[in-house]
C-alpha cells in the first residue's frame, strides 16, 4: 500500500462519515435555530425547550435516514475491500 492510496481511503472515510452524519447535524441545526428564534420572540429562556425537541428530531430523523445510510455505508465497506484485494 503506497502512501497516496491510504492517505485517499483517509480522506473517502472522513467523507462517508461526514456524509453520514449530516442528515442528524442538519435537522439539529434547524430545530436549534427555530427554537432560538422562538425563545428570543417570547422572552421564554427554558432549556429543556431546546433539548427535547432537537433529541426528537435527530431520532426521527435517524429513522428516516436509516435505509440510505446502511447502503452508503454498504458501498463504502464494499469498495473499501475491493480496493484491498479482499472481495472474491
Amino acid at each position: 500500500m503506497t502512501p497516496e492510496s491510504a492517505l485517499d481511503m483517509f480522506r473517502e472515510a472522513l467523507f462517508t462519515a461526514l456524509m453520514l452524519a449530516s442528515p442528524m447535524l442538519g435537522v439539529g441545526l434547524v430545530i436549534g435555530l427555530t427554537v432560538s428564534i422562538f425563545q428570543a420572540v417570547t422572552s421564554i429562556q427554558e432549556m429543556t425547550l431546546t433539548f427535547i425537541p432537537k433529541m426528537i428530531g435527530v431520532i426521527l430523523a435517524v429513522i428516516i435516514a436509516l435505509p440510505w445510510m446502511l447502503r452508503f455505508m454498504i458501498g463504502y465497506t464494499t469498495t473499501l475491500f475491493s480496493s484491498l484485494g479482499m472481495a472474491h
